[in-house]
């Protein structure tokens, strides 16, 4: 059987090549790929910012969603047919993070799609703790969206955002629109700010409270709009030194803040505010399993709106082109690739 995926070759460059795939191994499922979605992460890969890591011959991709192919020996509760999503951690089960319960995070953690291979390919195989089995009547395209949205519900519960709270996002991009939307859901006041105007507009459509700090000082007016308070949780979703100064000048006396953003390079953080409000920084990373359960049982509630989220769909064949656009739009959502045209 020939099934096709697509390889980074570095340099900005993807090829699309045929590929004899392999039975599942012991304790792997074998995937027919439905959607996979183009993560932040990934356009890093593209623009050649984790060659070291990544290398020149690997099909990358993990928000993904797909149908069960084949099971391999060993694997009991899992069956050809079920719809399913990947939640792509591989932890080695023997480090002290893995000791204490803390998998999500292991020492040696393989993140697949990334240091192994991914799902922007028809047919992929992964090991079976990996997956989780879908309602069948839950659209495999807004499915896709599980992933990104489990980190979502992660940051929200490592900020543990309670109904009635004041929360600031900083940063209106996939990832912090995902977050507001959870911590909506959660009973929060959530105010995003985003200095792009599309997503500004996008997240008012959406019935946010937006600000955008090019025009407002943010802070003070959080500090207004909460009696003097602040933000009593704030999301840094921006990676950025202006969100890092915003976060504590915006955060209430004891406020939370949750890392959410991958600096680039290392921020001045206003360490006195900690000192002064007996502020909380908490760091936050992928997801538990509970978090996939959580983000499913948001989809099927309609907590998202899956069809204005998703920017556009192009076919295995059109991953090139795809990775190009999305690096000149930056009001895109969230762009993903149909793995094959019998994809509906």
């Amino acid at each position: 059987m020939t099934s096709y995926a697509a390889v980074y070759r570095g340099d900005k460059t993807f090829t699309v090549d045929a590929v004899t795939p392999r039975p599942p191994a012991r304790g792997e499922v074998q995937i027919d790929v439905a959607y996979c979605g183009i993560c932040g992460t990934d356009l890093h890969i593209y623009l050649g910012h984790m060659d070291g890591r990544v290398g020149f011959e690997r099909t990358i991709g993990h928000e993904m969603s797909g149908v069960i192919a084949a099971v391999g020996e060993g694997v009991t509760d899992l069956e050809a047919g079920q719809h399913i999503v990947v939640r792509p951690l591989d932890h080695c089960g023997d480090c002290p993070a893995c000791n204490a319960g803390h998998e999500h995070i292991c020492h040696k953690l393989k993140f697949i799609g990334i240091d192994s291979t991914g799902a922007f390919q028809q047919k992929w195989n992964v090991p079976a703790h990996t997956v989780h089995v879908l309602p069948e009547d839950l659209d495999l395209s807004h499915a896709a969206l599980i992933e990104p949205l489990a980190v979502a519900c992660h940051d929200v519960a490592r900020g543990k955002v309670q109904a009635g709270e004041d929360v600031l996002v900083i940063g209106g991009g996939p990832i912090g629109m995902l977050v507001a939307m959870v911590a909506r859901d959660a009973g929060a006041n959530v105010t995003i700010s985003e200095i792009n105007e599309n997503r500004l507009k996008y997240a008012s459509g959406m019935g946010f409270n937006v600000m955008n700090p090019k025009e407002v000082d943010v802070a003070k007016a959080i500090q207004d709009a909460t009696g003097g308070k602040g933000a009593d949780v704030v999301f840094e979703v921006s990676g950025t030194q202006p969100g890092v100064d915003l976060m504590t000048a915006a955060a209430a006396t004891r406020g939370r803040i949750v890392m959410v953003a991958i600096h680039a390079s290392k921020p001045t953080i206003d360490m006195f505010q900690f000192f002064w409000r007996e502020l909380e920084l908490i760091g936050a990373r992928v997801y538990h399993p509970e978090d996939y359960e959580a983000a499913m049982a948001l989809l099927a509630k309609g907590v998202v709106d899956c069809d204005s989220f998703i920017t556009d769909i192009q076919g295995l064949n059109d991953i090139q082109a795809a990775f190009e656009a999305l690096t000149q739009n930056p009001n895109a959502m969230k762009s993903m690739i149909r793995m094959s045209e019998d994809v509906k």
